[in-house]
């Protein structure tokens, strides 16, 4: 089976890469991610990743701290991730760049988008990480922002639920899985896909969203083929 996606936007939250340590960073987790990264690039499609900050820090649960600060700090958390990922992938022969959305040229890239674009069509991995660089927008909305600016095909969010539910399907053995969603059903019932600055940002425009789960790492070659995984939003 070929592709069914061209250029991609995969978010991978920074739990995913702490495994089951929770905090940190689990290169037995990483690795088999990137992996399945390398093989989606060599069945020719284009990646771009961002990632997430939790397996660090999170601002929004940050008690009494200034929220401000707090995301700052958040952010400088998914440059850690975004810097692993990279080196990951950089270690398996795949060819990757690190972009920030705040300026530290000694380290990584800045975010633009003609750059980014000019290196996805070189075949190269972008990483993203430092969310959009302003504090209280979650790496969802910066996932969505990206995956509108590098008019990627569909931003996948990789989870650890294999889809979107009616409700916690870790608490309810009665919880429902949605095989496809709308936005307006997403924002309506409160659904906890996204928060709704990126549903929002991705329904008005146009950008699919499949929700799937990374405890297969294999479930990303799955998702950029078109196999009938996940929970696919539209509309």
């Amino acid at each position: 089976m070929g592709l069914k996606y061209k250029r991609v936007l995969i978010k991978i939250s920074g739990e995913a890469l702490a495994g089951p340590k929770g905090v940190g960073l689990d290169f037995n987790i990483i690795t088999p991610i990137c992996e399945s990264i390398k093989k989606c690039t060599e069945l020719g499609a284009e990646v771009a990743i961002v990632v997430g900050g939790g397996n660090f820090w999170r601002g929004r649960s940050s008690g009494s701290m200034d929220r401000t600060r707090a995301d700052h700090m958040g952010m400088l958390a998914t440059i850690i991730n975004a810097i692993a990922v990279g080196d990951t992938l950089e270690q398996m022969g795949v060819n990757a760049r690190v972009q920030t959305a705040i300026s530290m040229p000694e380290i990584a890239e800045l975010f633009i988008k003609g750059r980014a674009t000019r290196h996805l069509e070189k075949g190269r991995v972008v990483i993203f990480g430092g969310g959009i660089g302003r504090p209280c927008f979650s790496t969802d909305t910066a996932s969505a922002l990206r995956a509108v600016e590098i008019n990627a095909d569909i931003f996948f969010k990789a989870t650890m639920v294999d889809g979107v539910y009616d409700k916690d399907p870790h608490k309810y053995d009665d919880a429902k899985r949605y095989d496809t969603l709308t936005f307006k059903e997403v924002l309506d019932k409160e659904l906890a896909v996204m928060d709704a600055t990126s549903a929002a940002l991705c329904r008005d425009n146009n950008m699919p969203v499949l929700v799937f789960s990374l405890d297969d790492p294999d479930n990303i070659v799955r998702a950029i083929k078109g196999e009938n995984i996940g929970t696919v939003v539209t509309g």
